[in-house]
C-alpha cells in the first residue's frame, strides 16, 4: 500500500491533469493527448479514487503563489522589491490591469471544476459498487470542503462570482459563466455554509488513521496534514457570516482534537488535545520564543530549524511538535510537481513592508526587550536586504544565503492553517459573542494566568472559565493534592511569543478585536490570511477605513506616491474586489 500511495504522490503534477476527463475536441486545460485518460481507466476502484483526490490536491497546489500574493500584497504587510514585475506592482498599488495573471479567476475555477467532475464520477462509482458508502462519503466530504475553501477565496477577492456545482468541460462553457448569475460574497458565504452543513457530522472529521489516504507517510511527509480540516473551514464560514457561537463551537472541536490522553515526553505528564499553544519547555521543543541560558541575554534567542518558534516553519521532520501546530499544510519537493513557487518569489520579488517591521519593533517582551522576536525569525537581512524566511528555512541558510544542499533543493510548504490561526479565530468569535475575557486570555498569557488570583492558594474556583460550551476552559494547576486540568499548559499567543499582554482601551469589544487583528499580523504574516482578515472586519463594522488606513500606512511608509489615491479608492468597498472575467 505504501508503494501505491508513493507512486501516486510523486506524480502529483501529472495526476492533477489526468483526472480532467473531457468529451470535447479541445480540453478545458489544453492537455496533450498522451496526458489524458478515459473514465474507464481512472475510476475503477478505491485506489483510483485515492489517486483522483491526490491529483486534485496537486492541481490545488498550483494556487499557492496566487493565494499568498493576493492575500498579502494587497494588504499591509508585504511590499514589492527590486525584482518585482509590473503585475505585482499593480496589485501593490491596487491598480490591476487586464491580463494580470494574479488577478485571473481561471485557476480557481479549474480546481472547482476538477472537484465537480470527480464528485460526478465518484457517484457513478458508488452506484456501480466500485466504492463502499463509507469510502464514498469520506472522500466526497473532503472534495466538497476543498471546493468550498476555493469558492470562499474567489468571493473574498472578486466579490461577485458565479457559483456552479456541475461539470463544465469546454473552454467556451467556462467563458459562458461570465454571463451567468453571480453571488455576492455575503450570499456566497451563506450558500457555502448550507453546503458544509449538509455533510453528516461523522464525515466532518479528519480521515481516520486507517484510511488508505493517510495510513502511511511518504518520504517523511505525513499525508494526514495534506487534507483540508472541515471544521475550521466551517468555523471560518460562520465567522464571515457573523454567527459567532456557531463559529466558536466548530473551532472548539478542533482545539480539543484527540479525545484520548496524550503523553508529554518532556515532563512525563498527560494532557488532552493537540492544538493548545503550550508553554515552553527547557529545550524549547514546543515552538515558543525562548532564550538559551539567560532570558536577559539578547544574543541567546533560540533561532534555528529544530527548536523554538522558528522551527514551526522548518517542518522539523514532522515530529510531535509539528503535529501540535500544523492543521493544514502542503509540501513542496524537487522530486514531484508542482515545484515550489515561493523560493524565487520571496528571495527576489517581494519583501516585508516597513509597516510590518515597525509593528514588530513596537512590541515589548516580558524581559523588556523592545521588539517582537517573531519578526526577527519571520524575515532576515540577507546580502543587505530584508528577505521573508518563513517559506525558505528548509532551502536556504539565512546567515550565508547558501542553498542547504541538494537534499533540500525545492523543499518547503504552503502554510495554510495552524494552531495559532485557530486560537486567533476562536478568540475573534468569542469576543464578538460577549466572552471578552476569554478572548483576551487566548490572545495574551493563557487561561491559567488570566483566570487566576495569585493571592489565593486554593485554585479550586480559579483558573477556569466556569462557562457553558464552547466557552468552557479548565486551566487549573494546583498541588496538595496535585491536579492538572486539560488546559493548564495553555500560554496564549503572546505568552508563547514571550511578549507582555496588550491593554484593553475604550470599547472593550472593539479594542480586543483590534488587538486580535494586529496579533494576527505579528503571528501569521505572509501565511495568506491578511487580506481576508481586513475585509472580514471592515465588512462587519461597515467601516472601509479599517482596511483603507492600513494599506495607506504601508504605502506611506514606503514613500509610495500612490498612497493617497489608493486610500481614497479603498474607502469605497466595491473597489476591494478584482474585476471578474473568465476568458
Amino acid at each position: 500500500m505504501k508503494s501505491s500511495i508513493k507512486k501516486i504522490f510523486l506524480n502529483i503534477g501529472l495526476l492533477s491533469s489526468m483526472f480532467v476527463v473531457t468529451s470535447s475536441c479541445k480540453s478545458l486545460f489544453d492537455l496533450e493527448p498522451e496526458e489524458t485518460l478515459t473514465k474507464e481507466q481512472v475510476y475503477r476502484n478505491i485506489f483510483d479514487a485515492d489517486a483522483a483526490i491526490i491529483g486534485l490536491y496537486g492541481k490545488f497546489m498550483n494556487l499557492a503563489k496566487q493565494h499568498v500574493i493576493l492575500n498579502e500584497l494587497r494588504a499591509d504587510l508585504l511590499d514589492v522589491s527590486g525584482g518585482a514585475d509590473e503585475q505585482l506592482t499593480q496589485l501593490n498599488n491596487h491598480n490591476v490591469q487586464e491580463g494580470n495573471v494574479y488577478a485571473d479567476p481561471r485557476p480557481f475555477y479549474e480546481v472547482i471544476l476538477n472537484c465537480n467532475d470527480i464528485l460526478k464520477n465518484f457517484k457513478v462509482m458508488l452506484e456501480q459498487n466500485k466504492m463502499k458508502a463509507d469510502e464514498y462519503n469520506q472522500r466526497t466530504a473532503d472534495i466538497i470542503a476543498l471546493r468550498t475553501w476555493v469558492y470562499l477565496q474567489v468571493g473574498i477577492h472578486f466579490g461577485q462570482v458565479p457559483y456552479t456545482t456541475t461539470t463544465v468541460e469546454n473552454i467556451a462553457d467556462l467563458s459562458a459563466l461570465n454571463a451567468s448569475p453571480k453571488l455576492s460574497l455575503q450570499n456566497l458565504v451563506k450558500e457555502l455554509i448550507k453546503t458544509m452543513e449538509a455533510i453528516p457530522p461523522i464525515y466532518m472529521e479528519v480521515y481516520p488513521s486507517t484510511n488508505s489516504l493517510v495510513a502511511n507517510s511518504v518520504d517523511g511527509y505525513l499525508l494526514n496534514k495534506m487534507f483540508i480540516n472541515k471544521q475550521v473551514l466551517l468555523g471560518d464560514l460562520y465567522l464571515w457570516d457573523n454567527q459567532y457561537l456557531k463559529a466558536a463551537t466548530a473551532y472548539k472541536l478542533v482545539l480539543e482534537t484527540a479525545s484520548r490522553l496524550g503523553y508529554d515526553i518532556n515532563t512525563g505528564e498527560i494532557f488532552l488535545g493537540l492544538y493548545k499553544i503550550k508553554y515552553a519547555e527547557a529545550n524549547a521543543r514546543d515552538m515558543t520564543v525562548a532564550y538559551a541560558g539567560s532570558r536577559n541575554d539578547i544574543n541567546a534567542l533560540v533561532d534555528n530549524n529544530d527548536t523554538g518558534w522558528r522551527s514551526i516553519f522548518s517542518r522539523r521532520n514532522t515530529d510531535a511538535g509539528y503535529n501540535y501546530e500544523w492543521i493544514w499544510s502542503l509540501p513542496f519537493d524537487a522530486t514531484f510537481n508542482p515545484q515550489n513557487p515561493f523560493i524565487d518569489l520571496f528571495m527576489n520579488k517581494v519583501k516585508p513592508s516597513e509597516q510590518s517591521i515597525s509593528l514588530w519593533n513596537s512590541q515589548r517582551q516580558i524581559n523588556n526587550f523592545p521588539f517582537d522576536s517573531r519578526g526577527r525569525m519571520t524575515y532576515k537581512t540577507v546580502n543587505g536586504k530584508p528577505v521573508i524566511m518563513k517559506y525558505l528555512y528548509n532551502y536556504i541558510d539565512p546567515l550565508t544565503s547558501f542553498n542547504l544542499g541538494n537534499a533540500n533543493f525545492g523543499k518547503g510548504q504552503w502554510l495554510l492553517y495552524r494552531a495559532a490561526t485557530l486560537h486567533l479565530r476562536f478568540a475573534e468569535a468569542a469576543n464578538r459573542d460577549g466572552r471578552r475575557k476569554l478572548a483576551f486570555a487566548l490572545m495574551n498569557q493563557g487561561i491559567s494566568t488570566t483566570y487566576n488570583n495569585t493571592a489565593i492558594t486554593d485554585k479550586t474556583n480559579l483558573m477556569n472559565t466556569f462557562d457553558v460550551p464552547p466557552y468552557d476552559f479548565d486551566g487549573r494547576n494546583g498541588d496538595n493534592p496535585s491536579f492538572r486540568a486539560s488546559w493548564y499548559r495553555n500560554t496564549g499567543i503572546r505568552g508563547r511569543a514571550s511578549l507582555q499582554p496588550v491593554a484593553v482601551v475604550g470599547d472593550s469589544t472593539l479594542s480586543i478585536e483590534n488587538s486580535l487583528i494586529e496579533e494576527s499580523a505579528l503571528e501569521l504574516a505572509y501565511e495568506g490570511q491578511r487580506w481576508g482578515d481586513l475585509v472580514r472586519v471592515a465588512l462587519r463594522r461597515n467601516d472601509p477605513a479599517f482596511l483603507a488606513d492600513k494599506v495607506y500606512q504601508k504605502l506611506k511608509k514606503a514613500n509610495n506616491p500612490n498612497a493617497d489615491a489608493v486610500r481614497a479608492k479603498l474607502m469605497i468597498s466595491s473597489n476591494w474586489y478584482l474585476p471578474f472575467k473568465l476568458k
